[in-house]
């Protein structure tokens, strides 16, 4: 199929199981809705389609399609975080309950208001083509990397990805310097987010 249809499909399927009664409220409240993001490899196409906030790298060029207000919110967050710092909130307390993610919740839960009208999810509601990024490989070979942003620097290899990722959770464990994030790695988690990671040739 084409990403046209693949998005239409998958919004269908995703519509059935919401129940008609609460159509209208999930009209009004999107942070109710189901929702995901995924990256897809189409080999018929021959083409990446980026629904929602993933990443990948292509022969090791990092692509990513973030949501449009993600990084204005951690850092709005990290700022926080330091002043709570500062007045003598520690590190294993934020890691035990976030509240300089308490701060920001509000600005997320608005941000859903425009999923699927300034950024693309699959929610069940119609996605917007023009921000699901279409990349059409030619027909060379190519090394191609999909995870989800669980991993805050990727690389060509798990190993290298999984290094990393313990090296920001050992240094920066709010995620509040050498990566922003809008969360932190809480007490008891290996990551901040989940983690799916796969490498292909083609």
């Amino acid at each position: 199929m084409t990403c046209h249809e693949f998005l239409r499909g998958v919004t269908a399927y995703i519509r059935k199981h919401y129940k008609k009664s609460r159509m209208e409220r999930l009209v009004e409240h999107p942070e109710e809705r189901l929702t995901c993001s995924a990256i897809i490899y189409s080999r018929l196409q021959r083409q990446i389609w980026m629904i929602g906030d993933c990443l990948c790298l292509l022969d090791g060029q990092l692509l990513e399609n973030p949501k449009p207000e993600e990084a204005v919110y951690a850092a709005k967050r990290a700022k926080y975080a330091k002043q709570l710092l500062a007045n003598g909130t520690t590190v294993d307390e934020l890691r035990t309950h976030d509240t300089a993610r308490d701060y920001i919740l509000p600005d997320i839960v608005d941000s859903t208001k425009r999923q699927n009208v300034t950024f693309s999810v699959i929610d069940g509601f119609p996605i917007p083509e023009q921000h699901v990024p279409v990349i059409t490989l030619d027909f060379q070979p190519h090394e191609i990397v999909f995870a989800t942003d669980g991993y805050p620097f990727l690389r060509p290899t798990l190993a290298e990805s999984e290094q990393l990722l313990a090296e920001q959770k050992e240094n920066d464990p709010l995620n509040i310097n050498t990566f922003i994030a809008s969360k932190a790695f809480m007490t008891g988690q290996d990551s901040f987010d989940d983690r799916t990671y796969i490498r292909f040739k083609v």
